[in-house]
């Protein structure tokens, strides 16, 4: 792609950020700063939480876009675009599998709130979670929460991920599809819901073509969105079936390959 993209959208967790949570605000700002000369949106583009997401940007909430909860939540600039809507006959279903699983730990997303059962995860999980869902909450049954439902969150035995995997994908039977970037975490999602879905429902508001588009991203949930983009970045810490989806490979997020990238794109000295 030689034009100027339109639209920069990253992942955040082994994309964007370093494998500490950080990532260069100084160096990101003069990047935000050329971008921002030349038109250019820059989407957030990740399975976690809107709250947890807008909290690395303070300030910049209204200005960027946001692609959150692996596409079932859309934000552009102060505009809500799109939520899932998972149907309750689902969630009750889902919620029973996943409950059922031993070794799985679940969390069901919506649009006000993250939610855990008592009894069904441990203090210390609701704990570790509670920094990647600002807004978490404790409900004595998860059939019973009242909120527009986004997908599911699952944590599991990282050596056991892709087991989990195909046992959720047998048990769901296309209610809901298991995504995973790996570590352990599988969100369940509504088929047709994903970053690229999510992306284009931004593009479409935006008047932005695909073409336009830069991507960054290291899991298997960025595959979609690395395809859709004119010009797909897979980190170098990526596995290869990421590699494989994208146009080229760009240095490990704790090399900053993000940054690197952006400043070459938009002629950051």
């Amino acid at each position: 792609m030689n034009d100027t993209p339109k639209l920069v959208a990253v992942d955040m967790d082994g994309t964007f950020l370093r494998s500490d949570n950080t990532f260069d605000e100084a160096r990101f700002a003069r990047i935000r700063a050329r971008m921002r000369e030349a038109g250019c949106v820059f989407c957030v583009a990740s399975g976690n939480q809107y709250y947890q997401l807008r909290d690395f940007f303070p300030g910049y909430d209204e200005e960027f876009s946001f692609v959150a909860e692996n596409g079932a939540f859309v934000k552009s600039g102060s505009e809500l675009l799109y939520t899932a809507n998972v149907p309750r006959a689902t969630t009750d279903f889902v919620t029973d599998v996943c409950l059922g699983e031993s070794g799985v730990q679940t969390i069901l997303c919506g649009v006000v709130s993250a939610y855990c059962q008592r009894g069904s995860v441990s203090r210390e999980f609701f704990d570790v979670m509670s920094v990647y869902y600002h807004r978490l909450a404790w409900v004595d049954d998860l059939h019973a929460v009242d909120d527009r439902m986004l997908k599911y969150a699952l944590m599991v035995d990282e050596e056991r991920t892709y087991e989990f995997y195909d046992i959720l994908t047998r048990r769901l039977g296309g209610r809901m599809v298991p995504v995973t970037s790996g570590h352990g975490s599988i969100d369940l999602i509504l088929p047709g819901v994903h970053k690229a879905a999510g992306l284009e429902r931004l593009m479409d508001k935006l008047g932005i073509d695909a073409s336009a588009c830069v991507a960054f991203g290291d899991g298997g949930n960025d595959v979609e969105m690395l395809d859709l983009a004119g010009t797909g970045y897979a980190m170098a810490n990526a596995p290869q079936e990421v590699k494989d989806a994208a146009d080229a490979v760009c240095a490990s997020n704790d090399e900053d390959g993000v940054l690197v990238e952006l400043e070459r794109i938009f002629s950051v000295g």
